[in-house]
């Protein structure tokens, strides 16, 4: 697709783990201008779809977190 990255030439899992962890927590915050965008205008059906994704993200933020505090400890 245009505009996509080229594929990293780094690899290794725990690089990967990293950016993996780095994205989720861009799209949670991302996600909070998305459901305020929503709720200004007054689009609560969007603002719930934006939370749920947003909630999905900070789970993987959880998961990610605890999965890279155990390999470099």
């Amino acid at each position: 697709m245009a505009g996509d990255a080229p594929p990293s030439p780094v690899k290794d899992k725990t690089y990967n783990l990293v950016t993996v962890l780095q994205e989720s927590m861009r799209h949670t915050w991302t996600m909070e201008t998305y459901i305020q965008d929503a709720e200004r205008d007054e689009d609560e059906e969007l603002a719930r779809w934006f939370h749920k994704i947003q909630e999905n993200n900070k789970k993987a933020v959880e998961q990610g977190k605890e999965l890279l505090e155990r390999r470099l400890s």
